[in-house]
């Protein structure tokens, strides 16, 4: 046993203490936190908008068409584009999109942690757009006409009544995306960025001894996970409580 716990600290000096190396893991735990952060915030303004087209298109497209007009052809533009987008986003692999992103669209730039942060929040503004709409569409027809009988105009009623009733309803899933999106920024080490996974990589090149520091990532992003779990457990019984 004292043999065991020997080795054990001398790999963990090894791979943490000599030549200063947990700097990798702090420099790459950073990293992947403002990715996941920025990336969420540019994830939720796509989503919000995109939600918005293509439930406002469904829900009048009937009211469109018989109108015509100018209107009528704006929303049919708006919801091809924003399903161009939508099929474009999920039907690709993230690493492509990354790699593209870093190689192709902004090869001129080597700023790889933006163009990440980037490329995280396009990916994941189409997947909250869908779980946004699909909120949307849940909320009982009556209380759009609610909101008109209350001389609210289309915008005002999605504002006041159906959005936040929508987020009460996509709050689990929204945050598992979240959970999700975290994960995914893993592969940000393929343009060069610092990591967490890449921090880890990088030890292991220098100390090979790959144990140590990958079962140390892997426990990070758990513990990341389980707080984020956590926070939305507590968010879930607050509003659960609201609602009483």
């Amino acid at each position: 046993m004292q043999e065991w716990i020997n080795e054990f600290v001398d790999t963990f000096k090894l791979n943490f203490i000599e030549k200063e190396r947990w700097k990798l893991i702090v420099e790459g735990f950073g990293n992947t936190l403002k990715i996941t952060f920025f990336a969420v915030l540019i994830g939720i303004a796509i989503g919000v908008v995109i939600a918005l087209i293509r439930s406002t298109y469904d829900n009048n497209k009937e009211d469109y068409k018989r109108k015509g007009g100018i209107g009528y052809v704006v929303m049919s533009i708006l919801n091809g584009i924003c399903n161009i987008y939508l099929t474009v986003i999920r039907g690709t692999p993230v690493t492509v999109q990354l790699l593209i992103m870093y190689f192709v669209i902004c090869a001129s730039s080597r700023d790889g942690l933006m163009i990440a942060i980037m490329c995280f929040g396009i990916n994941s503004g189409a997947y909250v757009a869908e779980i946004f709409r699909g909120g949307i569409m849940s909320i009982d027809k009556g209380q759009f006409e609610a909101g008109r009988s209350l001389g609210f105009n289309y915008i005002q009623t999605m504002v006041y009544i159906i959005i936040p009733q929508m987020f009460k309803v996509v709050l689990p899933t929204l945050c598992n995306e979240f959970i999700v999106l975290l994960k995914e920024t893993s592969i940000a080490g393929y343009v060069g960025i610092r990591d967490l996974t890449k921090a880890g990589d990088l030890i292991r090149g220098q100390t090979f001894s790959a144990y140590m520091p990958l079962i140390a990532v892997a426990l990070i992003y758990l513990i990341l996970v389980m707080i984020l779990t956590w926070l939305l457990g507590k968010l879930e019984r607050r509003l659960r409580k609201s609602e009483r």
